[in-house]
């Protein structure tokens, strides 16, 4: 949902760019320095968020999912998030100085505010999800992966971790970019190296060098942070970015980003047969991404024509079957 203003990224700073020091809460008694972080704007999406964060707690995780919420969201979905003891906390909604038109995808005006996380300085490491993700295997390694320290301001070479956007356009969208071709897919570049596919990530400079926001890992940094909201000013570059916040990832820190690989991010479509199946091991997947529609919480097991959605709705039973008996009504 777009929201009612258009302010600046600057002017919209109160509530995710005051960055307080990072002495001033290393010994706050009980406060969690690593943490998942996942954007919900609205109640469509809630019931991925919450079956987030069960797959999460289900995969034994040792850090806490925390809900980002914007003043899109009701009342009713901060009830049930607190029904079921999820952290959350609000931001404010985030866009460039000229919105762009996303006339054929509306749900990219939401994801500039994915790049918030950049902005929590109080926690040590930030692993940010998209809230359609079911977490199949613990990734906590994620929490230890290895980037440039904040103080480095996003000048060095490892500025965040994620795994590559597929360029395949499958559906054959006619408004995607024309250069989104297999041959152009960073994915496409490993077809003969399965094996590695698992462990490792195509070069940051791959295909068209592009990640895909669904997960990034980040050392939360003012100096990162303080680029993003420069380059949200320039309204030639915002303009040119197809893809909201992982164009300006990909364009802004070009190279500079740690490539993790497909299992972190395995976006759904990867699976189908022609795409990256040639890569694609099931038993190796640590997260699935549910990118597009219709969303796994759209369909029944009798009516789906994808088996991964099987898998998210699954869980989602089991975690509804849980909540029953704790007294949680179902809500979402």
């Amino acid at each position: 949902m777009l929201a009612p203003h258009h302010k600046s990224a600057l002017d919209r700073m109160h509530g995710v760019g005051k960055f307080r020091p990072r002495e001033a809460t290393e010994n706050t008694a009980g406060e969690p320095k690593r943490v998942w972080t996942s954007l919900i704007t609205n109640t469509k999406y809630l019931s991925g968020l919450i079956t987030l964060d069960y797959s999460l707690k289900k995969q034994g995780s040792k850090y806490p999912l925390i809900a980002l919420y914007t003043d899109t969201f009701p009342e009713e979905g901060k009830q049930a998030l607190t029904a079921r003891g999820i952290p959350a906390r609000r931001i404010e909604y985030l866009l460039p100085s000229v919105p762009k038109a996303y006339a054929n995808d509306p749900r990219f005006y939401d994801c500039w505010s994915k790049l918030v996380p950049f902005s929590l300085t109080e926690y040590d490491r930030v692993v940010q999800m998209d809230s359609d993700m079911l977490v199949l295997k613990n990734m906590d390694e994620l929490m230890d992966l290895e980037l440039d320290p904040p103080e480095m301001g996003g000048d060095g070479d490892k500025v965040f971790a994620a795994s590559h956007a597929c360029a395949c356009n499958p559906l054959k969208k006619p408004h995607y970019p024309k250069d989104w071709v297999p041959a152009n897919c960073a994915f496409t570049s490993q077809h003969n190296a399965p094996d590695q596919a698992q462990k490792e990530g195509a070069s940051a400079l791959a295909g068209i060098a592009c990640p895909n926001g669904g997960l990034q890992v980040v050392n939360p940094s003012k100096g990162v942070y303080d680029k993003i909201l420069e380059t949200l000013q320039n309204e030639t570059l915002t303009a040119s970015y197809e893809f909201a916040d992982q164009s300006l990832l990909g364009e802004r820190f070009n190279g500079r980003w740690v490539p993790i690989p497909y299992v972190y991010n395995a976006l759904k479509t990867m699976r189908w047969k022609g795409v990256h199946d040639a890569i694609w091991r099931d038993d190796e997947v640590k997260n699935m991404h549910y990118i597009l529609s219709p969303k796994p919480w759209d369909e029944t097991i009798e009516t789906t024509a994808d088996e991964s959605h099987k898998w998210w709705i699954t869980t989602n039973a089991e975690r509804l079957e849980e909540e029953r008996a704790k007294g949680i009504e179902k809500g979402f």
